[in-house]
């Protein structure tokens, strides 16, 4: 019982973190969620070491789903969520997601840290060049079915990582025309999605698996999630209006560099 309030207050602590950077820069919460629960379960022995990344991962997406939810409601007042491309975009990724949640528990674990190495490495990199790359997007959207099928390759990909998306969508989208703030918006209606059928195939996965302990639901666990959920939370706003203050641009850069020394740690750990 000891250490399961030490874990619980170590995932709070993180939830901390979590939400004050994604609100601070726009991040999704899993990039930093999966590699620090993923060490935070093996230094407690909560489960078996071929489980702990895709627990890291399942749990980090359930979380999203709060935050998201959150962040959604907040564009959809401001009219920030483009509703007449957001359902084909969330129907891709939501089926993307849904296929992954079943698919990780297939991948090596070794495998599936060098997929979110490699991933963590692009994002990092496109947050940087993001800062200095001011031009307009002018490509036409393309049609909703391959809208869709594109989709549906970030979802997957998300779901696969762990991630809310918003990493990958909002420059899809942003490529093809669309407002950055429209897209921001509709990226936060998609880590909904995402989060959501991401961790139904996260759990359908894990009801397959004899060797888990009690807290799990599926590879979602509980207790960290808990933890992470009731400060994240309210973070968030606070990282938000901390963007009025700090070197936002400069505090990017850093967090790229630590993003790529996290994934080589996680590949070569």
């Amino acid at each position: 019982m000891h250490d399961l309030i030490i874990l619980i207050l170590s995932c709070a602590l993180l939830g901390c973190v979590v939400g004050f950077l994604a609100g601070l820069l726009g991040i999704g919460g899993g990039l930093i969620i999966v590699p620090v629960l993923s060490a935070l379960l093996v230094n407690f022995d909560v489960v078996a070491v071929e489980h702990v990344l895709i627990t890291a991962i399942a749990t980090s997406l359930a979380s999203i789903l709060f935050t998201s939810t959150s962040s959604a409601l907040a564009h959809h007042k401001n009219n920030n969520v483009p509703w007449d491309i957001a359902p084909w975009v969330m129907t891709g990724v939501g089926v993307g997601a849904l296929i992954s949640g079943f698919a990780a528990s297939l991948i090596p674990e070794q495998l599936l840290r060098i997929i979110f190495a490699i991933s963590v490495v692009f994002i990092a990199a496109r947050m940087v060049l993001s800062a200095r790359n001011k031009a307009v997007a002018t490509k036409a959207m393309p049609s909703r079915t391959l809208l869709g099928a594109v989709s549906a390759l970030m979802g997957g990909l998300s779901g696969l990582i762990g991630i809310g998306g918003g990493a990958l969508i909002v420059p899809l989208l942003h490529y093809f025309s669309v407002d950055i703030k429209k897209a921001i918006g509709c990226a936060a209606a998609c880590g909904i999605v995402i989060a959501l059928f991401g961790s139904v195939g996260y759990i359908s996965a894990g009801w397959q698996v004899t060797d888990l302990q009690h807290g799990f639901a599926g590879f979602v666990y509980l207790p960290a999630l808990l933890g992470i959920v009731i400060t994240s939370w309210f973070m968030a706003p606070v990282g938000a209006k901390a963007t009025h203050y700090l070197p936002v641009s400069t505090i990017k850069k850093v967090f790229a560099v630590l993003l790529v020394i996290i994934a080589l740690q996680m590949v070569f750990s």
